[in-house]
Parts: C-alpha cells; sequence; structure tokens
C-alpha cells in the first residue's frame, strides 16, 4: 500500500469560517493542556524510566466534561492532537527533536480528521467533512477512483486562505526499473543545481527577485502600530508576498523534479547539510531561497513511484577536486575558482566536473561503472 497527498485550496462560508477558527483554537487548547500535564509527570518521574512508562494520561474526552464547549468541534480532530503529542514525545526521548513546546495562537493553524463511517465524502466542487458540513473547494485534479480517503488536513494560511490536504491510500507496488540512464547532480548557489550533462536548472531564485520590494513593505509594517487597522492591512501585504514567493519556488521545484524523473532512471546526488552550510558559508538566503531540501523531497518520492532510484552520496566525497577524466584529486580548491584544471591537461567547468563525479560514484554504487 502507498500513500499520497492532494491539496486543494477550500472556500468555506463565513459560518464555516466561524467553526474553523474555533476547532483551530479547540486543537491547540487541548494540546496545550495536555502537554502540561505530560510536563509535570515527566518532571515527578524523569529519572524513573520505568515508572515514567506506566503512568497513564489524560484525554479529550476528560477535558470535555470541564470544558463543554470542546463538544461543538470535530471529536476526530481533538484525538489527532493527542497523538501529535504522543508522537512529539517519541521523537524527543529518541533523539530526534526537542522536549516538545507548548502551541500559541502565532503557530500554524491546522488540524486533522479522519474517515469514519463515511464521515468525508467529495461530490461536485463540494466536500463533506465533520461539523462543518458540505464546503466549498476547488478541484484541480480528480483524485483516481482506486484512492481511498484516510485523512484530511485543513490549514490557514497568513493571508487567511484556507486549503485542504487529502491524504489517500491505495494499491502501488512500482516494479523496480533497470537502470539504463544516470545522471548526476551538483549543488549550485546560483543555479540550483549543474547535471552532469553540462544542464543548469537556471533557478530564477524568486526571494531575491522580490527583496527590494519585500524589504520596502516589511519596513512600512515597522513603523505601523501593532494590532491597528493600518498594521493588520499592511502585515497582509507582507504575507501575501511571502506567499507568492513560496508557491513560485514550490512551482519551479515540481515541475524540475518531474522533468528529471521523467528523463532518468537514477539520479545521484550528494547528501548535503545544507543548515551547516548556510551557517558556516553565511549563504544563509541564497541557500534557504534554493529549496533544495525541498527539492531533493520532491525527486525522490517522484521517482519512486515509477520504481527509479535516487542515490546519495557521501557530503565528504571530494566530488570538486577529483578530476573527472584521470582520477587525481587536487590538494587545494578554492570556492573563487570556477575552472578546474588538472596536470592530466583536462580542462572543465568546476561544477560539471563536480557533477561528473558525482555520477561515476553513483555509478559505481550501482556496480555499473
Amino acid at each position: 500500500m502507498a500513500n499520497k497527498a492532494y491539496q486543494f485550496r477550500l472556500y468555506p462560508t463565513k459560518e464555516q469560517e466561524q467553526l474553523l477558527t474555533k476547532t483551530f483554537g479547540c486543537v491547540r487548547f487541548v494540546y496545550n493542556k495536555m502537554l502540561e500535564e505530560r510536563i509535570q509527570i515527566y518532571e515527578k518521574f524523569k529519572d524513573d524510566k520505568e515508572a515514567l512508562k506506566k503512568q497513564t494520561f489524560s484525554t479529550p474526552a476528560k477535558y470535555k466534561k470541564e470544558f463543554p464547549w470542546l463538544k461543538e468541534v470535530d471529536s476526530l480532530a481533538l484525538a489527532n492532537a493527542q497523538l501529535n503529542l504522543q508522537k512529539a514525545f517519541q521523537n524527543f526521548f529518541s533523539g530526534r527533536a526537542g522536549f516538545p513546546k507548548f502551541k500559541n495562537r502565532k503557530a500554524k493553524q491546522s488540524y486533522t480528521t479522519n474517515v469514519v463511517n463515511g464521515n468525508i465524502k467529495l461530490s461536485d466542487g463540494y466536500i463533506k467533512l465533520p461539523k462543518l458540513k458540505w464546503i466549498k473547494f476547488k478541484q484541480h485534479r480528480e483524485i483516481p477512483a482506486h484512492h481511498i480517503i484516510k485523512a484530511c488536513t485543513i490549514t490557514k494560511t497568513k493571508t487567511g486562505k484556507y486549503d485542504i490536504s487529502i491524504l489517500t491510500e491505495y494499491e502501488h507496488q512500482p516494479v523496480p526499473k533497470e537502470v539504463q540512464t544516470v545522471v548526476g547532480l551538483d549543488f549550485s548557489m546560483n543555479t540550483l543545481y549543474v547535471d552532469s550533462e553540462g544542464k543548469r536548472a537556471n533557478y530564477p531564485r524568486f526571494y531575491r527577485q522580490a527583496l527590494e520590494k519585500l524589504t520596502r513593505e516589511q519596513r512600512v509594517l515597522s513603523r505601523r502600530r501593532k494590532g491597528s487597522n493600518r498594521w493588520h492591512k499592511q502585515r497582509l501585504k507582507v504575507a501575501k508576498l511571502h506567499e507568492k514567493i513560496s508557491n513560485q519556488r514550490k512551482d519551479f521545484l515540481h515541475k524540475e523534479s518531474h522533468k528529471l524523473a521523467k528523463l532518468y532512471d537514477c539520479v545521484v546526488i550528494e547528501d548535503l547539510n545544507m543548515k551547516g552550510m548556510s551557517q558556516a558559508l553565511h549563504f544563509g538566503q541564497s541557500v534557504h531561497d534554493n529549496g533544495w531540501g525541498m527539492f531533493t523531497s520532491f525527486l525522490q518520492y517522484k521517482l519512486e513511484e515509477q520504481g527509479k532510484k535516487l542515490i546519495k552520496i557521501d557530503k565528504w566525497f571530494p566530488s570538486s577536486k577529483t578530476c573527472s577524466c584521470c582520477g587525481q584529486v587536487k590538494e587545494s580548491l578554492s570556492l573563487s575558482e570556477r575552472t578546474f584544471r588538472c596536470e592530466c591537461g583536462f580542462e572543465s567547468d568546476r561544477d560539471v566536473n563536480a557533477a561528473i563525479n558525482i555520477k561515476h560514484e553513483g555509478m559505481k554504487r550501482l556496480a555499473i561503472a
């Protein structure tokens, strides 16, 4: 079985908006109440792990007796808040994340509900959701008939728009494809990547393009009195600019990863630590503008769906310093040197040379070199 999510825009009525706002607030309230209780128990038994494991915790049903207004919203949304908290603690105890934190009003406004006894249905541009009943949405693509809806996540963006992500489950056993075409990608600060055939992604750097306008609008926002009508109006302007940049980036990365997944049977990349790179080299804006992590995630699932492969090689592999012609490794190569020159006489663009080396290393992993 495989999962796939479909995201659409929701158009709730005023009454439905009020209920959505109430649900976001109730989910946050229940999450924080349960976290408060768990923190008290954790502080009491943190030195005795066996005793800590035996502790029982409250459920959202308990809080409904004390706070009857919780009954007005979707009970499955509250149940999912409990599951999210449990997962947060599991990640903390396994060392994958820090200690869970309380949610405030500025946190992402969203909740998840599940399919139970056909409570979620689709019909002619409308979707039926628990408590909300039929709500209008823009279905720009069809969900295949063999996909079974499992859950829905409703989110309110900073610009006041509503999105719904419909999680589906379906039978899918991708047949592993015989690797015939391989390409290596070298991360590029300016163009996103350069491939082993010398092609560049030519990423438009949307954030940089909008930076001047964004700076101007944020300067205006800083001069407004916080909480005033003019402040809210200006905050919306800034949020819309950020949302546009995010949507442009996501659209470009989806199209670029789709193109690569269609052309090649195997894509080879370096397993880079983008956060470390942005901090160490002071390239924060450029690294985050590119969205390399998002790009590799898109690429991975698009390849796996077709039975193809994404290979990640070690980040310490000297792809830039190695000659792709004779294999000799240079002792040093500064970032300012954009042309790679080897003693054997080979000369190439630095990024293209690195991409070829990445491809060769990936082919060794595949044992087809």
